[in-house]
């Protein structure tokens, strides 16, 4: 990760991922590495507020690594997706757009 530009000073970073984990089980194992560097880094994770999917695979991680995780999640999904009750900030917001602008806002990257 070192070998990026600019990640020395990188903050926050938006993750923008599923609230499946899918067919193969590589996805979620890769959800967990991204999250195990971010949290060991203490680079803030930016993601859709879920505990399920490649969402919560990825949020725990980095709370397991002692990051910080915000989530931001729509109201109208906040039951489907079951949204992470273990996390730094939690944004509840109207809309899927709302969500992305705002996941956009919060994060660096």
């Amino acid at each position: 990760m070192a070998a990026f530009k600019g990640v020395e000073s990188l903050q926050t970073i938006a993750v923008f991922c599923g609230s499946n984990l899918g067919q193969d089980p590589e996805y979620r194992e890769a959800a967990a590495e991204l999250g195990q560097l971010l949290g060991e880094r203490r680079i803030g994770l930016v993601y859709g507020g879920a505990n399920v999917g490649l969402m919560g695979a990825i949020a725990n991680a980095v709370l397991e690594h002692g990051g910080q995780v915000t989530g931001v999640i729509p109201e109208s999904l906040k039951e489907k997706e079951l949204a992470h009750p273990g996390l730094s900030k939690l944004y509840i917001v109207a809309s899927m757009h709302e969500r992305k602008a705002m996941m956009e806002r919060l994060s660096q990257g």
